[in-house]
């Protein structure tokens, strides 16, 4: 690696202010960044790094319940907050499928994010619990839907003297569910071939009230199935439905075909994994659903 300046701010201030002094990129996990500096795809003349900034490592739960998860917390550190992994376990658990423990020793949710990887497994769920993002820049701070970070392949939608200061995750809605299911080649350490996160909540009659479906590596940002969704709605969960559903998923995916996986076999995949994921969603509301 070529010689750069290396800076360590303590507030989210500072380090937006360091960030506007160009050629700089922000560093928190630093597992895809540093990898991306010795291979010579990112040139970088300043690394910034977030770490030693209190508000982007915390996790705390909100006076109305919902969660504040610094950018720059890493995937163990999200693993281990009881009061988080018991309202929504969905996302410490999609948080362990991001490389080896080691890895998730360093790298978090943030990272996860900012990467912009349309495979980026942590990613999906987030979504479908409607998070959302805050961001400081020069102007001060402001929040978006955490789905709006997202332009193309490895870019979001940042400004480069802004950061990602913290995910924000609502109260858990009663009768609600989430999950994410995601499938590769190997156990562990490996990419998603395609992904799906899901997330439904019942109303009185035990009808699907709302829902939210999210897909992972079948097209060029995390992709929300609107089709997929409106079919679930108003509706009693069964086999049937969840089959449905996934199969409008897989026609709503627009993945590319590579040594990996064809489009077809991509699309076979969102099918199943999307009614995978609502199955198991309706056994964490103790639905009772018969097989077909």
């Amino acid at each position: 690696m070529k010689p750069l300046a290396y800076e360590c701010p303590t507030t989210a201030a500072d380090a937006v202010a360091a960030l506007g002094r160009g050629d700089a990129r922000a560093l928190a996990g630093g597992t895809d960044l540093i990898v991306q500096i010795r291979e010579g795809r990112k040139s970088v003349g300043r690394v910034v790094d977030l770490k030693r900034i209190p508000e982007l490592t915390a996790i705390a739960q909100q006076p109305d319940g919902g969660f504040r998860i610094g950018a720059a917390a890493n995937f163990n550190k999200i693993a281990a907050h009881a009061a988080l992994a018991n309202a929504y376990p969905s996302v410490p658990n999609s948080g362990r499928l991001v490389g080896s423990l080691q890895v998730q020793n360093r790298a978090g949710l943030g990272g996860n994010i900012c990467n912009a990887a349309p495979s980026a497994d942590a990613v999906p769920v987030v979504i479908c619990l409607d998070a959302r993002a805050e961001i400081a820049g020069p102007k001060g701070r402001r929040q978006v839907a955490v789905e709006a970070l997202f332009a193309s392949p490895g870019r979001n939608t940042l400004a480069t003297d802004e950061i990602l200061v913290s995910i924000l995750l609502p109260p858990v809605r009663p009768r609600s569910a989430s999950c994410y299911l995601r499938f590769t080649p190997r156990r562990e350490m490996d990419i998603a071939i395609a992904g799906a996160g899901v997330w439904i909540a019942l109303g009185s009659d035990g009808t699907i009230e709302d829902s939210r479906i999210t897909l992972a590596a079948v097209a060029p940002v995390p992709l929300r199935t609107p089709m997929a969704e409106k079919a679930l709605k108003g509706e009693r969960p069964s086999h049937a439905l969840f089959a449905d559903a996934g199969r409008t998923a897989a026609r709503e995916a627009t993945p590319i075909g590579d040594t990996r996986g064809s489009v077809d076999y991509r699309r076979e995949l969102v099918a199943v994994l999307t009614q995978r994921a609502l199955l198991s969603c309706a056994k964490d509301l103790k639905l009772r659903i018969t097989s077909p």
